[in-house]
């Protein structure tokens, strides 16, 4: 089974590998950069219209390029307030190939109010997390999560419980989809 992920970012593929391998044992699952439509740091509803956006355009290359996949994954990392706090959560659009779609959310986790601000002055989580931890490319690694639970929970773990969400349509077909 070939499973596409609509980035190259070895965290997002590996994270999708993670949950797709108990359930399709020896799934080969390859990254593909694709554009997600939104912006850079989506907010609320753009975050689920982002990985939409990227599961849709690696069904495209699919078909185009007759790659052979049978699920087509987009992953994006977004924010959202709730209950008056700002949260950081990874939304997850999984097509098949016959384009039928399930969507998951990994856990929210809240940010510091001073992370916000930036992000909603149109900074990235990502290089925000980068000045702060002084470090570079962080969402290549354990992310703000890993950063902010001192490694106790990297954006991998984080986002593989997203993806096993989303997979859950196609795991119960006959409860989701008509025959």
């Amino acid at each position: 089974m070939r499973i596409l992920v609509g980035s190259t970012n070895p965290v997002k593929i590996a994270a999708v590998r993670d949950a797709f391998e108990p359930c399709f044992p020896g799934a080969e699952v390859e990254g593909i950069e694709t554009p997600s439509g939104v912006p850079a740091q989506p907010v609320g509803e753009d975050t689920f219209t982002g990985a939409e956006n990227r599961a849709g355009a690696l069904l495209t290359l699919n078909v185009e390029r007759k790659l052979g996949a049978e699920f087509c994954v987009g992953l994006e990392g977004g924010i959202a307030q709730y209950h008056a706090r700002w949260f950081a959560f990874g939304a997850i659009c999984i097509a098949d190939a016959t384009g039928r779609l399930g969507f998951g959310v990994s856990p929210l986790f809240e940010l510091p109010p001073g992370v916000v601000d930036d992000l909603l002055r149109g900074s990235e989580l990502g290089h925000v997390m980068d000045r702060l931890a002084g470090e570079h490319n962080t969402k290549q690694r354990g992310g703000a999560v890993g950063i902010l639970t001192g490694g106790r929970i990297t954006r991998r773990e984080l986002y593989a419980q997203g993806v096993t969400m989303a997979l859950i349509p196609f795991l119960n077909e006959e409860m989701y989809f008509d025959a």
